[in-house]
């Protein structure tokens, strides 16, 4: 089965200030090959999102929270948080794996 897979304003706004970030901090070509790495990853849920771990603040939340981790080296650095809405995947976040879990609060 194919999902539709759609980004939250937030989501994307996280994504956007975590690339700005990377670009001021590391170097913008890098910026920009974490962007579209990162991108084709989070588009790479339209196959199979249930194959990602249940995040574990899902616990706490009245829905089920699943992660993506991705990064450019061989640690993964980032994590977008969907879940699984019939055939549609909803990212709601993308966090840094040293923020802190995700509250009710933090999900639009």
């Amino acid at each position: 089965m194919k999902y539709r897979v759609l980004i939250t304003e937030q989501a994307r706004r996280d994504l956007e200030s975590a690339c700005a970030w990377w670009a001021q901090n590391r170097s913008s070509e890098q910026a920009q090959r974490w962007y579209a790495g990162f991108s084709a990853a989070i588009r790479s849920l339209a196959e199979k999102p249930e194959r990602h771990p249940v995040a574990q603040e899902s616990e706490g939340l009245a829905l089920e929270l699943r992660q993506l981790h991705f990064g450019l080296g061989r640690r993964p650095t980032h994590r977008a948080v969907f879940t699984i809405r019939e055939a549609t995947v909803l990212v709601l976040r993308v966090r840094h794996l040293a923020q802190r879990w995700i509250s009710p609060g933090d999900i639009e």
